[in-house]
């Protein structure tokens, strides 16, 4: 799958909390944003319904 960059700013402690996370978890930052985003998208495409 193609990447493309996306800048944004978010609340530090959420940073923070997402990075603890993907440590705790052992994956990468961005594989959980990434699926927070789909995890997002999937329950609005719901809700729509």
């Amino acid at each position: 799958m193609a990447k493309k960059n996306l800048s944004t700013k978010i609340d530090n402690d959420l940073q923070k909390e997402i990075k603890k996370l993907a440590i705790d978890l052992e994956r990468p930052f961005n594989a959980l944003l990434e699926e927070a985003i789909q995890d997002i998208l999937k329950k609005y495409k719901k809700s729509k319904k």
